[in-house]
């Protein structure tokens, strides 16, 4: 499995982690049977596979760090503060989602928890990233905003001015690229001429690493330390981190550019049964535990979604709220 046999981490603490991916792992699969019956409609990419990463990286921050993602991010968003029924709700469009029902899946938004966005565009969210970065310097204080993007995004424009600034300006950013391989269908290794993509900070001069995304021990030491040096010394920081997603780009995507044997082999290092298996070694739980508290969520998951069901959609004076700026 993913992880090793022995942990400094206490009971509790990888209790709350196996619990936490779980639930991200079931919320998307929820999410998902609930798209397929016509409860909600638009785009919807799923973050399964990539649980590890996102638990990794939260728990190395502290509640007034910002984070910034991509389209893919309804995990991310929970992981950041954003209750998941919230979350739920707005993949359904009502009135009581994150953003009242009128951002949907790829915008997810908290001003209040520090996280910013959810952006359809792809690589969008770098500057603003930058940005953000600048405002921390600026006001002098000792936040860092991580931005996740993935593997296509490196390929824009964008990716590269921003780099470029936060470089420049020393800012604190910590741009986190989650390489599942796949561009929508596109392998990476086939638009991109570098054999790893984290060596692109070396035009700038940029710090940069590589971790293991599959392995949530090895995700939260590496960020971990990555982030005590950024509060100290306000600089960028490039990880590039190895994951898999195990469905489609979007639910409509057919995969056929990848075996079935492929996503076999990648699911053989699940990061949640990599977890349960060292919990299971380290005595502190039974695997009878582990199916207990998985029939636990589940049963939240299905109480969140009737709370979805049953909330209300937004008026249609709502229309034209938030159209301008007061």
């Amino acid at each position: 499995m993913a992880t090793e046999a022995k942990t400094k981490h206490d009971q509790k603490f990888l209790e709350g982690v196996y619990k936490e991916m779980m639930l991200y792992r079931r919320f998307e699969e929820k999410v998902n049977l609930a798209y397929q019956k016509g409860k909600f409609a638009g785009f919807l990419h799923l973050h399964i596979g990539q649980e590890a990463l996102c638990v990794g990286v939260q728990r190395s921050l502290l509640p007034n760090d910002y984070v910034i993602s991509g389209y893919r991010s309804h995990t991310q968003a929970i992981a950041k503060g954003i209750d998941p029924k919230a979350v739920m709700a707005e993949l359904f469009g009502k009135k009581v989602g994150a953003c009242g029902g009128k951002g949907g899946s790829m915008h997810m938004f908290s001003k209040e928890l520090r996280f910013l966005g959810g952006h359809g565009i792809v690589g969008g969210q770098c500057p603003l990233a930058a940005g953000v970065g600048f405002a921390i310097r600026y006001n002098k204080t000792d936040d860092v905003i991580v931005c996740y993007l993935g593997d296509a995004a490196t390929n824009q424009g964008q990716f590269f001015e921003a780099m470029n600034m936060a470089a420049t300006w020393e800012l604190p950013v910590l741009y986190i690229i989650e390489n599942n391989r796949y561009g929508m269908g596109t392998d990476i290794r086939r638009t991109t001429s570098v054999d790893k993509l984290a060596k692109r900070a070396l035009a700038f001069d940029m710090d940069h690493s590589e971790v293991d995304g599959m392995d949530f021990l090895k995700v939260h030491e590496h960020v971990s330390g990555i982030v005590a040096k950024m509060r100290k010394k306000q600089k960028p920081h490039l990880l590039e981190a190895m994951t898999y997603r195990y469905r489609g780009h979007s639910v409509s995507d057919p995969q056929t550019y990848r075996t079935k044997e492929e996503v076999a082999e990648y699911q053989k290092r699940d990061p949640i049964i990599g977890l349960g298996e060292l919990i299971k070694k380290n005595k502190f739980a039974t695997d009878e535990e582990l199916k207990a508290w998985d029939r636990q969520i589940r049963d939240d998951l299905q109480a969140m979604e009737d709370y979805a069901d049953a909330s209300p959609k937004p008026p249609i004076e709502d229309a034209y709220k938030h159209v301008y700026a007061d």
